[in-house]
């Protein structure tokens, strides 16, 4: 930790910690715009940049976009992301009383404990679960990947069968190329652009930022937001006090939901303001413009910010999709997040644990400073911020490799993630099918060359069992929850 925090004043991981936050609290602040949308306008710019400083660029993005999505919730009844819906319901009350400068100083100042719970717990869980790295063999990634896969039942929503569809439509993609042990060209319909398959980075992009345009594109513009009264106000000591309690319940929920395949800063920011009125001595104060209500939930979402990683970086499996575009990111730079990253690129997760704490601090900074720029942006004329961003994704995406055969493929996964909107299929899955399948696949057919053949190999190796097993439970258990949904519910009629 001394090495990383070091790091921080002499490479350029501290200006790109705060360059990510200050770019994740403008992209959080305008509705529609989720942190994974923010981060993928972002991913095409990182691809000439030192590994680790992208990293932490796109890390430092995520953690100022669930800042950034409380500006909206609190100003305008608007969320600018998901997870600060649960912020409207007393922010927007906290405005209507005069005090929207206190109700943004409590979200910056929450989301800042928030922030740091969820670093220190990153970097105690992260290291252990990386110790199996020396012990993994072809049998342990592939059940790795397959355990990766089965989160695709837990991701998949209201439907089983869409999410299925979704990722099988990812496994799809990723068999696109040569193949990985006999070297032939599959799918790619004699297409030199296609040999080494479809970058996951157009995908991510494609699905995630310029569905969204086509799909905002149709949307009303969103409310007007006054610039009178917010200037942000820290609470006072006596706050802190009242504070602490609701703070503990959201980076609690936060570390539960954000460690769990499909959790998410969402479903933890509800949780955390439930739980917090639940054990508040001013249950009457909430929904009228709580201090608490506005604690927990942001002290959860970012939370969620530094403890989705950890399944990342210690298995390779992203838990959202915000971290899954932050692994997109990994592979971009020809890193593999998992158990061999400790091994092969220990100075990346060190300047990466380093990042995030600047990233924290950052917030706190530029939070203060940036809401005039903020206010400015949320009252720009809709359109012209569409085109604009438009205009950055093909930008991005060009400067990759200077291809307009790759614009193109973006383009495509575009007018699918609108499809995929429309019909409301989730994007996690198909994400999860384009990312694993190469693993899956490379390494069930060594493991099998390695074994002669012998598919028993995957049950005697200790690790790829236990592996397995885990993805099995996963499965059954999923398949059981989404079962007792659909059960209808027959009401017994009492006889008269």
């Amino acid at each position: 930790m001394i090495t990383a925090l070091a790091s921080i004043f002499t490479t350029a991981i501290g200006p790109a910690a705060f360059a990510g936050v200050a770019w994740g609290i403008l992209g959080g602040a305008l509705p529609g715009i989720s942190p994974s949308i923010t981060m993928a306008l972002l991913l095409p710019f990182t691809y000439g940049m030192d590994p680790t400083v992208a990293i932490v660029l796109l890390a430092s993005t995520y953690v100022g976009a669930e800042y950034g999505g409380s500006i909206p919730a609190i100003l305008i009844r608007t969320p600018g992301t998901n997870a600060a819906a649960a912020t409207v319901i007393d922010g927007y009350a906290m405005k209507e009383q005069g005090k929207a400068g206190e109700a943004l100083g409590i979200s910056l100042y929450s989301g800042f404990v928030g922030g740091l719970f969820g670093l220190i717990v990153l970097v105690l869980l992260t290291k252990p679960l990386s110790r199996l790295a020396l012990a993994f063999t072809p049998t342990s990634y592939f059940a790795l990947g397959v355990l990766g896969l089965s989160v695709i039942a837990s991701v998949s929503g209201d439907s089983l069968i869409k999410g299925l569809m979704a990722g099988l439509l990812g496994l799809m993609i990723a068999t696109v190329g040569t193949d990985p042990v006999t070297g032939l060209n599959r799918f790619t319909f004699g297409s030199p652009e296609l040999l080494s398959g479809i970058p996951p980075i157009l995908v991510m992009v494609g699905l995630f930022a310029i569905g969204e345009l086509l799909a905002q594109s149709g949307e009303p513009g969103w409310q007007k937001a006054d610039s009178a009264s917010t200037r942000i106000r820290f609470p006072s000591p006596a706050m802190w006090r009242r504070l602490a309690k609701p703070q503990a319940i959201g980076s609690v929920m936060g570390t539960i939901e954000g460690i769990m395949p499909g959790g998410g800063g969402t479903i933890s920011a509800f949780l955390a303001y439930n739980e917090a009125r639940r054990w508040s001595h001013h249950q009457e104060e909430f929904g009228h413009g709580s201090p608490e209500g506005i604690a927990a939930p942001e002290a959860a979402n970012n939370t969620v910010a530094c403890t989705a990683l950890v399944p990342m970086l210690s298995l390779g499996i992203p838990s959202s999709n915000s971290s899954a575009v932050l692994l997109s990111g990994f592979l971009m730079h020809g890193l593999m997040p998992g158990p061999m990253l400790f091994v092969k690129n220990p100075e990346v997760v060190n300047g990466l644990y380093a990042g995030l704490l600047a990233a924290n601090l950052a917030m706190v900074i530029l939070g203060y400073l940036i809401m005039t720029p903020c206010l400015w942006l949320v009252n720009r004329p809709k359109p012209y911020l569409m085109a604009f961003i438009y205009a950055f994704v093909v930008s991005g995406v060009y400067s990759i490799e200077t291809s307009l055969f790759h614009i193109g493929l973006a383009l495509g996964f575009g007018a699918l993630g609108y499809a995929m909107r429309y019909f409301k299929v989730p994007f996690l899955p198909m994400v999860l099918g384009v990312v694993l399948g190469f693993m899956v696949e490379s390494n069930y057919r060594r493991a099998l060359a390695l074994s002669g053949g012998d598919h028993l190999a995957f049950i005697r190796d200790p690790i790829s069992g236990v592996l397995l097993g885990l993805a099995t439970i996963f499965v059954i258990g999923s398949v059981v929850r989404h079962a007792r949904e659909r059960r209808p519910h027959n009401p017994q009629h009492s006889a008269p």
